[in-house]
């Protein structure tokens, strides 16, 4: 591939990054209405911001949980396209399992809304969000790192990991700057008589969403 192909590529998949963190933050599923819940409870703007931090963090340690594990997987230069393989297939198996079971695993039940950081946290890992940056964070630790096959692991472990880091900050801002600006909106103009008669229910087209990344994820990993 060349130069100017990679940086396209990587544009991309720095794109889709934002793109997926995006789709995270507009999905009720994620935490926002409970921003709009804080505001509306304590009649101020500001505990609606507030309620942004925790949720924000906890999404961003899920993102971290999932991310690490593979940024020390991808150090293993031989085995690349079977991690991507793996990958694929695991995001896909995930995204069937959410179209099949709707229900929502039982421990998130007994987690009080009101700890914010870890309901997002396990909202985050039982919705699987994690595991749709995992191909995107695998594409950007690519060829042009991994096929210096005679550079010492630890470097390439530390390159990862950082990019790891990387990934799920840039993903985690562009959830909470979505969630945030939707939850404003929400509680300053649009009210919530407008969710009610206006949302539609996300977990078909976020299963799907799995599904369709991982099969992407599928298809790359064989092409290469």
């Amino acid at each position: 591939m060349n130069l100017i192909g990679a940086d396209w590529t990587t544009a991309w998949l720095w794109l889709a990054v934002i793109a997926s963190g995006l789709y995270h933050g507009v999905n009720p599923g994620m935490g926002w209405p409970l921003a709009v819940s804080a505001g509306l409870m304590e009649r101020r703007s500001r505990a609606l911001v507030s309620a942004l931090w925790p949720l924000a963090a906890g999404h961003l340690l899920a993102m971290l949980l999932v991310l690490l594990p593979f940024a020390l997987l991808v150090s293993l230069v031989d085995w690349q396209r079977q991690i991507q393989f793996g990958a694929g297939l695991l995001v896909i198996g995930f995204g069937i399992y959410r179209l099949v079971g709707r229900s929502h695993p039982r421990a998130l039940a007994r987690i009080p809304p009101t700890q914010l950081a870890l309901w997002s946290f396990a909202v985050a890992l039982a919705h699987g969000a994690a595991l749709m940056l995992v191909p995107i964070y695998l594409g950007l630790c690519g060829k042009a790192d991994l096929d210096q096959g005679h550079v010492a692991a630890g470097h390439l472990i530390n390159a990862n990991l950082g990019m790891a880091v990387l990934v799920a900050f840039v993903h985690a801002t562009a959830v909470i700057a979505a969630g945030g600006c939707l939850a404003w909106l929400v509680y300053r103009y649009l009210g919530l008589k407008f969710v009610s008669r206006s949302w539609f229910n996300l977990e078909t087209t976020w299963a799907v969403s799995l599904i369709l990344v991982g099969a992407i994820a599928l298809a790359l990993s064989v092409a290469e």
